[in-house]
């Protein structure tokens, strides 16, 4: 009976789990058009619309899942999220885009944006080191380096000011609407509480998935969390290669790395510092290289494009990690 009832539990956690991830995606996306709708009202341009409040936007599943987990003490599942989010939309997001359409990328995304999310992925490295590089006693992102995080982030908004604006004015026209200022204004209001109590759901029903099948809760943030945190980008990744908008795909996707990491990452360490352990340390050494490989993608056959054949290797490359972080929480294997 005891097992019968506990197996019972971790499904209705299971239930509440992709609900609140459902939800929490809807209020995103309503959050995203009432504060785009009052910007436009403002007299704010597209671009900057775009650049700011709808980037954040998608940002913003991994942000509140990431705030209320460090508040509630659940750090590791914050961490999980953010780089099972990030490996994710690399390995699947344009994988599984490579694998439909080979993506052509612009040479500015290549040699600036590609580097700029490398360059995050390392950053995630050396702060959580601190044992090895400094001495200390224990490996924790803290309040200081959360905000050196969230200045790179302002100088990457300032940089992406200047690059194509009468270009993205014409591309952000017919995607931004502009409703009443009532209903701009409740829009915002149901978003955001909307993503603070489906937030509220994932990161306690995520703990209880954790605390009842033994596995920690960066595995959870890592595979469950992440997934579904990371799956509006995915999929509008995939729909927007078998349109044939390849800049879409990639800059969307990479864009969205870009904020996680200096944007969500940094909120939530400045909000509550943030314990890195072994897994953790290995997790975000895993993301640096297949950013390096990214990177270097774009050199092997055909200049500046992923091709399908690696984009095949992208996909195998998540399956093996995720398989091998299942196997190591299983086996309590240590490898640092």
């Amino acid at each position: 009976m005891f097992d019968f009832m506990n197996n019972l539990g971790l499904v209705w956690l299971m239930l509440i789990v992709i609900s609140s991830l459902g939800l929490i995606l809807k209020a995103a996306d309503v959050f995203v058009q009432g504060a785009s709708s009052i910007s436009l009202k403002l007299g704010i341009t597209p671009f900057v619309v775009g650049l700011t409040i709808v980037a954040i936007g998608t940002s913003a599943p991994e942000l509140f899942v990431n705030v209320i987990a460090a508040t509630s003490g659940a750090t590791d599942l914050s961490i999980g999220n953010i780089l099972g989010s990030n490996t994710a939309g690399i390995l699947l997001g344009l994988g599984i885009s490579a694998i439909m359409v080979p993506l052509q990328l612009k040479s500015e995304t290549v040699w600036k944006e590609i580097p700029f999310s490398l360059l995050g992925a390392i950053m995630v490295v050396v702060f959580g080191m601190d044992k090895l590089l400094d001495g200390s006693p224990e490996n924790v992102l803290n309040r200081s380096e959360g905000i050196a995080l969230l200045f790179f982030f302002f100088i990457f908004i300032i940089y992406t000011f200047g690059l194509n604006k009468a270009k993205a004015e014409a591309d952000e026209e017919d995607s931004l609407i502009e409703m009443s200022w009532l209903k701009s204004i409740g829009y915002i209001f149901i978003g955001l509480l909307g993503l603070i109590l489906s937030g509220s759901l994932v990161v306690e029903s995520a703990v209880g998935i954790a605390s009842k099948m033994g596995l920690s809760q960066n595995l959870i943030g890592l595979t469950i969390i992440a997934a579904g945190t990371s799956l509006p980008e995915i999929v509008t990744a995939i729909i927007a290669a078998k349109k044939g908008h390849i800049d879409m795909v990639v800059g969307g996707i990479v864009g969205t790395i870009i904020f996680n990491i200096f944007f969500a990452l940094g909120v939530t360490a400045t909000v509550a510092p943030l314990p890195f352990k072994k897994d953790n340390i290995l997790d975000a050494v895993f993301l640096m290289l297949i950013t390096v490989i990214f990177f270097i993608f774009m050199f092997i056959g055909k200049k500046h494009q992923l091709t399908r054949w690696e984009g095949i290797c992208f996909v195998l490359l998540y399956i093996g990690y995720i398989s091998f972080a299942v196997l190591r929480e299983v086996l309590g294997l240590s490898f640092i």
